[in-house]
């Protein structure tokens, strides 16, 4: 708890609040209380759902049913109104981030317990957000319009929205309206079927998207602690991490994003991976990169799952010769089903390359055809496409580097190693695409120190930009005023959450070293991994969580059985709030160590 005069003050006033009748179902109470922190996290989703209501995005067309409701208009079309809902969004938003970071404080340790109160607090806290107007981003209506486009006969890889009559005021981005369909057959083909139950009207179309997205995060919810208890992580820190940071909650469900059901086939497709059901995993892996392609980096490493062992590479390739044949049949078919074959995957691998390329490599890109343009050398736009394939290429090499290293680590882990290094190379980096990262990391280790606060300000930081930059205000408003006082609301919000707010200031103490834990190893600093004696095996699994594993891990693998070897090597119990501030010798494993 920080000892100052506004700490103190603001103890005091929580007690205060906490009597008064008004305010004490959300204050009162033990403040060490789970109970305490998700009432107040549900109270956060229902100011985000009101906020959204005069600051979200609405599509203007005649089919809408919410465009001139007397309940919105106030909301949408006066000054008052949309400063209001700014400032609800944006303290909701916060607050969001104030309870998630409180309740790994308040579950008393990352147990089974915590599990189900993780559970309870991703949909005590989504069920509001169901109701909310699109924020943080408006691909939903371009879902639609692409579903549209699907419909009237013509091909979403060939043909932008901006040749269907009517496509603005139906709420598309201009930014992405020329661009060809960057997502799969399959997601198209949904898109089409949900396009048609709507009749065109948009909320009908936004509620069975969100509907796809909640089956989604079912999925993930399901899904991530089995992951988690086979791999040596904690399942309710992975689901904490995963489902419940303020990105995912606002992504996921309010923006009814695509990368739900995504990252819920592809966790399903690992999980049954390691149950080696090999076609079952192939199929639903192949469905994920039906919906989006980035997914395929993850199907080579699933595939390594099957395997007693990764040490050979005959094994190896077998794998992949069979999973990759499954694929590609599976995906032509899918492409026939929209009539363009595999013709579908280039056009996804280049579209969004007619807007601004905004990621380090766009910009790297960018630069270099600016200069070599202005030398005398071929146009910038060309030079700037030629540096950025030259990045994917070597993004698939570098992948293919990782496959084939001789001792590859655990492959979850190494997927999402390879997924962030594709989307580093990648000319256009979305806020979301860190959330493609997130569980094949924490399904494997718990982490806590420098790199969790470091995680947790990137996570606060992209949500809180782009909520201010995707608020939805109307022409005769001051749009850079609304967003002047939706940033001073944040930043002062943000000010009390690291440096005076006793839940939440301990969770940024810089001098808490970064750390990782896992059954196999305990606690070992970041900086020094331990060095790899073999190829991964099923062997490193824990014991009694999957029905085909071996088990016998002997006393060489360092993990021990359950419970056991979490307390050998140092337990992860108070997640983040671990009084060790370095693990002791003997969480380290030893240089013989065959891992």
């Amino acid at each position: 708890m920080r000892e100052s005069r506004l700490g103190r003050f603001v103890v005091a006033l929580r007690e205060l609040l906490g009597r008064l009748p008004v305010t004490s179902w959300l204050i009162g109470g033990e403040e060490a209380a789970v109970s305490h922190t998700l009432r107040q996290g549900l109270l956060a989703a229902l100011l985000i759902m009101v906020g959204s209501w005069g600051v979200g995005w609405l599509p203007i067309t005649p089919d809408s049913l919410l465009a001139t409701s007397p309940l919105l208009l106030p909301l949408r079309t006066t000054t008052g109104g949309v400063v209001t809902c700014t400032v609800l969004l944006v303290l909701g938003t916060l607050l969001l981030v104030r309870s998630w970071l409180r309740l790994s404080r308040r579950v008393g340790g990352w147990t089974a317990e915590a599990t189900a109160t993780v559970r309870t607090a991703v949909w005590m806290w989504s069920a509001p957000l169901l109701l909310t107007l699109p924020i943080i981003s408006r691909d939903v209506y371009s879902y639609l319009a692409q579903g549209r486009v699907l419909q009237s006969g013509m091909n979403p890889y060939e043909t932008g929205v901006s040749e269907l009559p009517g496509w603005f005021m139906e709420g598309a981005d201009g930014v992405w309206a020329q661009s060809p369909s960057p997502y799969g057959p399959l997601f198209l083909l949904i898109a089409r079927g949900i396009w048609v139950l709507s009749g065109g009207v948009p909320e009908i179309g936004i509620l069975c998207f969100r509907l796809l997205s909640l089956a989604g995060v079912l999925l993930m919810v399901r899904v991530i602690p089995r992951l988690a208890r086979a791999m040596g992580s904690q399942p309710a820190w992975a689901l904490w991490l995963c489902l419940l940071n303020p990105l995912s909650l606002l992504v996921l469900l309010p923006a009814a994003h695509n990368d739900a059901p995504m990252l819920g086939l592809v966790l399903l497709g690992l999980w049954w991976c390691l149950r080696r059901r090999r076609l079952a995993a192939v199929v639903v892996l192949t469905a994920a990169v039906a919906i989006k392609p980035i997914a395929v980096v993850v199907l080579p490493f699933a595939m390594l799952l099957t395997l007693d062992r990764t040490d050979s590479y005959a094994l190896r390739l077998r794998e992949w010769l069979v999973a990759g044949a499954v694929a590609v049949l599976l995906l032509l078919a899918a492409g026939q089903a929209l009539g363009v074959g595999l013709g579908w995957v280039t056009a996804a691998l280049t579209a969004g390359s007619a807007i601004t390329q905004a990621a380090p490599v766009g910009l790297l890109g960018g630069a270099v055809g600016w200069v070599v343009a202005e030398a005398g050398g071929p146009e910038a736009d060309v030079v700037a496409s030629a540096v950025h394939l030259g990045f994917r290429v070597l993004s698939v090499l570098l992948v293919a580097v990782m496959l084939l290293r001789p001792r590859l680590g655990n492959p979850v882990l190494w997927a999402g190693y390879a997924v962030a290094l594709v989307v580093a190379c990648s000319s256009i980096i979305q806020p979301w695409y860190l959330l493609w990262v997130l569980p094949l990391v924490a399904v494997v280790h718990v982490h806590r120190g420098r790199l969790l606060m470091l995680v947790t300000l990137v996570l606060t930081g992209v949500v809180l930009v782009s909520l201010v930059g995707q608020l939805s205000v109307a022409q005769w408003i001051d749009t850079a005023t609304v967003q002047s006082i939706a940033v001073l609301v944040a930043l002062a919000y943000l000010a009390f959450l690291v440096l005076i707010d006793p839940g939440t200031g301990e969770h940024f103490d810089l001098s808490r070293p970064a750390q990782r834990w896992n059954l196999a190893e305990g606690w070992t600093s970041v900086r020094a991994p331990t060095i790899r004696r073999r190829s991964w095996s099923r062997r490193e699994l824990v014991p009694d969580t999957m029905p085909d594993t071996v088990p016998d891990l002997g006393s060489s693998s360092g993990t021990g059985a359950g419970a056991d070897a979490g307390t050998a090597r140092g337990s992860p119990a108070d997640g983040p709030r671990d009084p060790a501030d370095r693990p002791r010798p003997a969480d380290r494993p030893s240089p013989e160590d065959p891992r």
